[in-house]
């Protein structure tokens, strides 16, 4: 058992600033290289969380090819994958935010290329680790859902964020479903069971002012089949200025009402004759799922982590079938 984790992250975004803020508390972990295509982006980000010998890279093969690294983090938009290959050729485990990718067909070689090498990966579905979301899945093993609503409603995309330029356009953030709501999508499938199915319908046009790369949904409704019989529905929406959205997933069954709110996933779970139980979302949801990723390395233990790289495939297959969907307007297969 290796002591520290030497990591290293392509991508200092926004997302990748939530996992260094934990794993720079971590005592297992040492952040030893930054990369990213805006090299001051990498630089700053190394200064603040890095240490003295932390290098910067604006290239990553450059980088896997200079520093020694037991562990790699992936922060990157849904157009910018197939990078990962760089740390599978080098048999170095790795940690790769959601979606997977925007490409079924590149995300299957790197899954079958993990798969060949044995590699320990993790997927950044980080709700699959809260106690709310596992407790609702043992109890749904003795009581099946029926019936899943669900989604995210949320504002336009502000102009002054970062990830304006590229989330607002379908050809590399895949619009909305795919690269937000598919935290939903994963929560379905992992408590609930596997999506045979979906049909979607998208609303357009109604978000004014928004430049001429604008071309994701304002809005989107995704109806679901499940394998066990289960149905469903979820959706999406950046257009709604008055508020009163957010996050919410409810799971209904025979007995059982599990109700998750808010971007924590606080959970109200409802069961016929029992009190209400209420089970608070964690606040450090992104430590907890860092520390499960860095000790997995440390340990050589797979089974610590809650999502690894072929299931993050499957909720991918999900999303992308919801996009085919809105573009021919039919019911689509998802495998």
């Amino acid at each position: 058992m290796v002591d520290k984790v030497r990591v290293g992250f392509v991508g200092c975004g926004g997302i990748a600033r939530q996992h260094l803020k934990s794993l720079v508390k971590n005592p297992h972990a040492e952040l030893a290289s930054f990369c990213d295509i805006n090299i001051e982006r990498a630089r700053i980000t190394a200064e603040k969380y890095g240490s003295e010998s932390s290098l910067t890279f604006d290239d990553a093969e450059e980088m896997f090819d200079s520093v020694r690294l037991d562990a790699a983090y992936f922060c990157i938009p849904p157009y910018a994958h197939g990078v990962e290959m760089e740390a599978v050729k080098r048999d170095i485990p790795f940690f790769v935010e959601k979606p997977v990718n925007l490409y079924l067909d590149q995300a299957e070689r790197i899954m079958r290329a993990v798969e060949e090498r044995k590699l320990l990966t993790s997927v950044g579905y980080m709700n699959r680790y809260r106690r709310g979301v596992q407790l609702v899945r043992e109890v749904l093993r003795e009581d099946p859902p029926i019936l899943i609503l669900g989604g995210w409603i949320g504002r336009p995309p502000s102009p002054e964020a970062p990830i304006f330029k590229w989330w607002i356009r379908k050809e590399k953030s895949g619009g909305q479903f795919h690269e937000q709501v598919t935290h939903t999508v994963d929560l379905v499938r992992f408590i609930c069971g596997e999506i045979s199915e979906v049909q979607a319908y998208p609303a357009r046009g109604f978000n004014r002012g928004m430049p001429p790369t604008y071309n994701i949904e304002d809005a989107s409704v995704v109806n679901l089949k499940l394998e066990n019989g289960a149905i469903g529905n979820l959706w999406a929406s950046c257009s709604s200025l008055g508020g009163g959205g957010g996050v919410s997933l409810n799971i209904y069954s025979n007995r059982t009402t599990a109700l998750f709110k808010g971007w924590d996933h606080s959970l109200r779970l409802l069961r016929a004759g029992e009190e209400p139980e209420d089970i608070p979302g964690e606040p450090n949801i992104f430590e907890i799922e860092d520390e499960a990723f860095i000790e997995a390395v440390r340990e050589g233990d797979p089974s610590r982590v809650m999502c690894q790289y072929a299931d993050g495939v499957e909720t991918l297959r999900v999303t992308l079938a919801a996009n085919l969907s809105m573009e021919t307007g039919k019911p689509v297969k998802v495998r």
